[in-house]
This record gives structure tokens, sequence and C-alpha cells, in this order.
């Protein structure tokens, strides 16, 4: 059917096809279908729903990428269906004469995106499951990314998935963090030297841009940018072209964009602090990390899920039980899934059973952010004048930070959401270097 000429308005496509469906003997299910429709000219445009009883990160992607109107899981209401070719047939007015999409959709086998060392967006709540389709369909194309959301909800993990399922995914995906390198040498790191461009230099150098030539450059923590920098990398990301320092040369670059930030951007706009024609350059297709405090649905799946991995190689796996989970769910991750991932490798080295119960988990009652609101202050903060407040809970938070990180600076500036150099002159300021 789906060869005749008979007019077809949509198409809803089961992940799990039985035997026969496609013209290929080897496909494996409703991918494979949809693959072929994208390669059938006179099917190429068609709004296809793939439906699955299971959905995975894996399958969510590629069904976006390949160009799926959706991608939803059984069971699906009346009213559900009746909303969804609501919104197929608004997208569709007016577009009939338009020229149909050719996506490229070559795509890793199953079986290697399921390989444990494989980057993946883990979770089934409404809001995740819309994160994996916007990145399945910025896959599909060539354009710049910029990823929004706290520190510890899976940026970088984001970026790598995109990376995997574009047409990128064969040539490097180097990542940046722009918080962490100070600003003097973050120039050089960024765009490459000469030698002896500067004290140091003692060779040539290629800068990550030339060495993710045809791939993926993740610039994480893009907000940190010193505004010098910005304007250099405004025009990188309009003419494709880089400049090593020390050198007149101009060099032409292939590469992916992919900016992410735990700050507003827009209001460092705002505060003049980032430059509004980069942020326009670099939002073209904005991704927005719910914080896992958000997506309670997540939470106890994605602790079973780290407390498996954390039993690799053990031969005493560990569960979570059911008082457990109900003070998971209670708990607010301020540290998102970051912190989930340490508590379950913590809970696994001390917990003294094979079922994880409440009392193993009392140590995420004593952090910060959870329980009543000033109890945990010091006595008299509360009496102090706001500025003097402020800045003995900063001095407190710095020291935690730089406890929690064994004393690396660079990871607990990258905790407490600043650039390393702010980092420096507090510890100067407070006495703490």
């Amino acid at each position: 059917m789906l060869e005749s000429m008979e007019p077809i308005d949509c198409v809803f496509l089961d992940l799990r096809m039985p035997d026969g469906v496609s013209r290929d003997p080897n496909a494996g299910g409703g991918l494979e279908v949809l693959e072929e429709l994208r390669n059938m000219p006179a099917r190429a445009a068609l709004p296809v729903v793939v439906l699955t009883a299971f959905a995975t990160s894996e399958n969510t992607v590629r069904a976006m990428r390949l160009g799926a109107f959706d991608h939803l899981t059984k069971p699906i209401g009346r009213d559900q269906i009746a909303a969804l070719l609501k919104k197929i047939e608004l997208s569709q007015s007016g577009s009939r004469d338009a020229a149909p999409i050719q996506p490229n959709a070559s795509l890793l086998p199953d079986e290697a995106r399921e390989a444990r060392s494989a980057p993946r967006l883990l979770g089934f709540s409404d809001a995740l499951r819309d994160v994996q389709k916007s990145i399945g369909r910025a896959a599909a194309t060539d354009a710049t990314v910029l990823i929004n959301g706290e520190t510890g909800t899976g940026k970088e993990v984001a970026a790598r998935v995109l990376h995997d399922a574009s047409d990128r995914r064969q040539a490097p995906f180097i990542a940046v963090n722009c918080a962490a390198i100070p600003a003097d040498l973050l120039e050089s790191e960024l765009f490459g030297h000469t030698k002896g461009a500067f004290t140091g230099a003692v060779s040539e150098r290629l800068g990550q841009f030339a060495r993710a030539d045809g791939g993926t450059l993740f610039l994480d923590e893009i907000g940190d940018l010193p505004w010098p920098l910005q304007a250099k990398l405004l025009r990188v990301l309009q003419e494709r072209i880089v400049t090593p320092v020390g050198s007149n040369a101009q060099v032409r670059i292939d590469v992916r964009i992919v900016a992410a930030t735990h700050r507003d951007l827009q209001a460092e706009v705002a505060a003049q602090r980032f430059r509004e024609d980069l942020f326009y350059r670099l939002n073209v297709i904005p991704i927005h990390l719910p914080p896992l405090r958000e997506r309670p649905a997540d939470i106890a799946p994605l602790a079973a899920h780290f407390l498996a991995i954390a039993a690799t190689g053990s031969t005493r796996p560990k569960t979570l039980g059911d008082d457990a989970k109900k003070l998971l769910l209670q708990h607010a991750w301020p540290g998102n899934v970051r912190e989930l991932k340490n508590a379950m490798e913590r809970v696994f080295a001390l917990a003294r059973g094979p079922v994880v119960v409440a009392n193993d988990l009392a140590f995420l009652s004593r952090t910060p952010g959870s329980g009543d609101t000033t109890s945990g202050l010091p006595a008299g903060w509360l009496d102090l004048p706001l500025p003097d407040a402020v800045e003995q809970l900063e001095r407190l938070a710095i020291a935690h930070a730089l406890s929690i990180t064994s004393g690396n600076r660079a990871e607990a500036a990258r905790r407490l959401g600043i650039s390393r150099q702010s980092l420096y002159t507090k510890l100067a300021a407070y006495g703490l270097g």
C-alpha cells in the first residue's frame, strides 16, 4: 500500500512490525519502514507517528532523526489521537506543495547504541521525552544548538547523544569547558597558536576547533566566555574560519557548534555580560534540560540504573527498597542527575544489606538545600546585614566545594557555577587560598 499512488494523510507506525511489512527482508521493525518511507519520493514528507510499548532514548532520538512527526508510548487514548491528528492537519496546511525533506537516514545499528559505553539520556518522564525528541530533530540538521540547564542535568551527555545521532558521528567530538580554563589561555585552547606566540609556546599547537574539524565542538559553560573572546567566537560562527594566536593565516573549519550553559543568557545579555549577536548565533536550536526535581518519574529508574552500574563486576548487586525510593522522591536534588549518580555509588559501597533502605540514604537529609530553610544556618546569620550574611554564605560554600573536590579548584569552580578566575579572586579576598 505504501508503494501505491493511493493518497495517505498520515501513518501510525509501530516500532515492532510483523514480518513481511518491509520490502527489506532483513528489516527489523518500524524504524526501518520509516527509513524506507523517507527514501520514497512520493512518501518522503508523509507525517509518521511512531508507537512503542517501551520508549528508550535511542529509539526516540532515532525516530525523530528520521523525521517522525512524533514518538508516543502505548497505550494511547482516542482523545490523544484526535489531538495529534489536529496537530498534523495544522502542520500540513499550506505545505502540500512544499518540496519533501530528504534526510540522510544512515544511522548506527541499535546494537551499537545499546553499548554500555555509549552516551544515553535516560528517563521516561514526558519532560525528558521532549528533550529526546528535540535532540533527534536537531540531529537531522547541521545547525548550532544551545543547551541550557542546571549543573548536573546532563548537558554534555545530551551533546554527545546529538553528535552520535548526526551525520558527523564518525568525526571527533571535542568538549571544552570555558569556565575551567584561565582566560589568558582559552584563546590558544580554542584557536591554537604558533611557536613563540607567547611565553611558554615552545611549539605549534592545534586548537580545539581544528581538532574537531568535520565533527562537533561542545563549548560547555559558554556563559563564562570572556567578553573579548565572545567577539572572536562570533566571527568564527559567521565566517567558519579561525586564526591561531601569533599567526595571520586563516584556517577554514567544518565544525558543528553545540554550546551549553547553566546561566540565563538572555539575562546576561540584558546585563551586558554576554553579546546579544553571539546569543542569537548560538540559540538557533535551543534545548532545555529540566532539573531532576521537575521530573520525579525519572528518579527511581535512574537510581536503579546507577546502582546497577555501581555493581558492575560485583557478585553482590543491590536493589532499592520502597522506603528508599520514597526518600529519593522527597529529596530536592540540587545537584541533579550527577548528585543522584554519586549518591548511588556511595550507597552501594556503604549499604550493608542487599536491599537499600531509607537509613542507608540518611546522608541526603544533611545535604545543603534540603529540609527547613533556616534551621541549618549558623546562629546569628539572620541578624546580619544582608551583604555580610551573603559574604559568610559565599565563604562557606567555597570552603565546602573545595572540601568535596579534595582541593581541585577547577572542579570546585564548576560546582559553584563560577569561572576559575572568579574563584581565585574570592579565595584571595576571603583568605582561603
